[in-house]
């Protein structure tokens, strides 16, 4: 789904340049920023129908950070606490919007492998956030540009609505760079 890529990194671009506590009192950075996140929930939701269906959103985006959340609403396991399901959907979905943020609609990302670790039952709504720092972007993109794919590895922190860390993900994820040609480089 390139188009849609390309859309979300542009899109990307567009709410990361805005400020981030924008409100009413600025108008025109406030409906930069709330336009921009409506945009990219509603991208994320055309390339992955699953997403919005269980209430996923990105909150907070800017260069090298993404923020998103899921609600506990929907969500509930057996025994009332967020899911496992919802977990793994609210902790892989940002490394994608991530990478195609910061290294770039050229580049594929790719989920290899994910792990969970559980430290208490979320009993609200969940927040994950993840960072990547600008020379592991351009390691990545160094990486991906002279062999056309690159491996690396985010983190995901995740929390409860009272600030409670209740999960971390450890994501293996891979660029693929797109029209690479082993033959012309």
């Amino acid at each position: 789904m390139t188009w849609v890529d390309n859309i979300i990194g542009a899109t990307g671009q567009w709410v990361s340049g805005s400020d981030p506590d924008a409100s009413l009192g600025s108008p025109l950075q406030w409906l930069r920023r709330t336009s921009g996140y409506v945009a990219i929930n509603r991208m994320i939701g055309l390339a992955i129908p699953f997403a919005p269906r269980n209430g996923f959103r990105v909150i907070e985006l800017r260069p090298g950070f993404v923020k998103a959340s899921i609600p506990l609403k929907g969500n509930k396991n057996h025994f009332g606490s967020l899911y496992a399901g919802a977990f793994f959907l609210v902790a892989e979905i940002p490394g994608g919007v991530l990478t195609i943020l910061d290294v770039g609609p050229a580049y594929t990302p790719i989920l290899k492998e994910m792990t969970l670790q559980f430290l208490q039952p979320a009993n609200s709504d969940v927040v994950v956030e993840f960072a990547l720092d600008p020379q592991a972007v351009d390691a990545i993109k160094a990486e991906a540009d002279e062999t056309g794919r690159a491996a690396f590895e985010l983190q995901g922190l995740m929390y409860d609505k009272d600030g409670n860390h209740v999960a971390t993900s450890i994501g293996h994820y891979r660029v693929r760079k797109k029209g690479f040609n082993a033959a012309r480089n």
